[in-house]
């Protein structure tokens, strides 16, 4: 089968499609011939060896000293069940499914094998498999988080980019939480936000930030590049601040000190996904209430130019990739 192995820690060009052996799936595993699969912040920046300058030596150590121990990379798929293993009994051959792989990786390729207990579900009847592939990484990241923050009905809450994928997502489900949502981005950014239902867009570029004090319950930042200060001194006493990219050392630092001080809430840490939580998002999304943005569509031998893109930081939504 094809598959796009990253042999080495580097630009968008040491991607490189390799024939390898296509996998035979164990008792309780499926075999998946994988129809889409996404290329996002994660991809690129385990690819580029883009790690918090605190962690870098233990990340490498973990992940692979000069390049992925797992060279196939991929988070995230949707895809069809060609076979099932002998012990598995919540899916069968035929099935259109949506997964994450997780620190697993492996959906650059033509087929995986997947455990029955993946982070995997049916996908959406009102989805293709290329909206389908971008939801188990990001949308499932936004759930987290917005729970974490006990999101709920009359909350104004604040994503900080918006316009991002994971922001995309997490304007809709805030708006599905009942909270009024503000969203900031850049001016290219603004009308896609205003279509993902956004009660006010503060384009960064040309705005104050944050305007006013004590205004926000809670405030997401989901690129990691919120100041957090001026954030946190925005939001409302017992206000929370959640962090989906949390662990450069001057932020940490930054955070327990502004935690101390306020007793407002700072919430980061790596977030947790679950099955129940992508089925949660399924009946979202059949229900008409969560879509996906997606920028730009490429093909599997495109790969390269996908992670360029990604690279540019100019991303709206996601970058998907056709497979077969």
């Amino acid at each position: 089968m094809k598959a796009i192995e990253c042999t080495k820690y580097g630009p968008p060009e040491v991607l490189e499609m390799k024939e390898v052996e296509k996998p035979t799936p164990k008792d309780k595993e499926v075999l998946i011939k994988i129809k889409a699969t996404t290329a996002n912040g994660a991809d690129a920046r385990i690819r580029g060896a883009v790690f918090p300058s605190i962690f870098n030596f233990p990340v490498r150590l973990a992940m692979g000293l000069k390049g992925p121990r797992k060279k196939i990379l991929g988070v995230e798929l949707a895809g069809i069940i060609e076979v099932t293993g002998k012990q598995v009994t919540h899916f069968k051959t035929g099935d259109e499914i949506f997964a994450s792989t997780g620190a697993s990786f492996g959906a650059y390729a033509e087929y995986i094998c997947l455990p029955e207990n993946a982070v995997m579900a049916t996908k959406p009847t009102n989805m293709t498999f290329e909206e389908a592939a971008a939801v188990p990484h990001c949308a499932l990241a936004a759930l987290y988080y917005l729970r974490k923050g006990k999101v709920k009905k009359g909350h104004k809450v604040l994503i900080y980019g918006a316009a991002g994928g994971i922001g995309t997502f997490a304007m809709q489900l805030a708006k599905t939480m009942g909270a009024e949502v503000s969203g900031v981005c850049s001016t290219s950014g603004i009308d896609l936000v205003k279509s993902l239902g956004a009660d006010q867009v503060i384009d960064y570029t040309r705005e104050n930030l944050i305007q006013g004090t004590g205004k926000y319950d809670v405030i997401f930042d989901t690129v990691g590049k919120g100041p957090i200060a001026e954030c946190v001194h925005a939001l409302k006493e017992k206000g929370r601040y959640l962090s989906a990219v949390h662990l450069e050392l001057s932020r940490i630092i930054e955070d327990i000190k502004i935690t101390r001080k306020s007793g407002k809430k700072v919430i980061g840490g790596v977030a947790k996904y679950t099955t129940e939580n992508l089925n949660d998002l399924k009946e979202l999304i059949e229900a008409g209430q969560l879509k996906t943005v997606i920028d730009k569509s490429y093909s599997l031998e495109q790969i390269v130019a996908a992670h360029a893109y990604v690279d540019t930081g100019h991303k709206k939504g996601h970058v998907v990739i056709r497979v077969g």
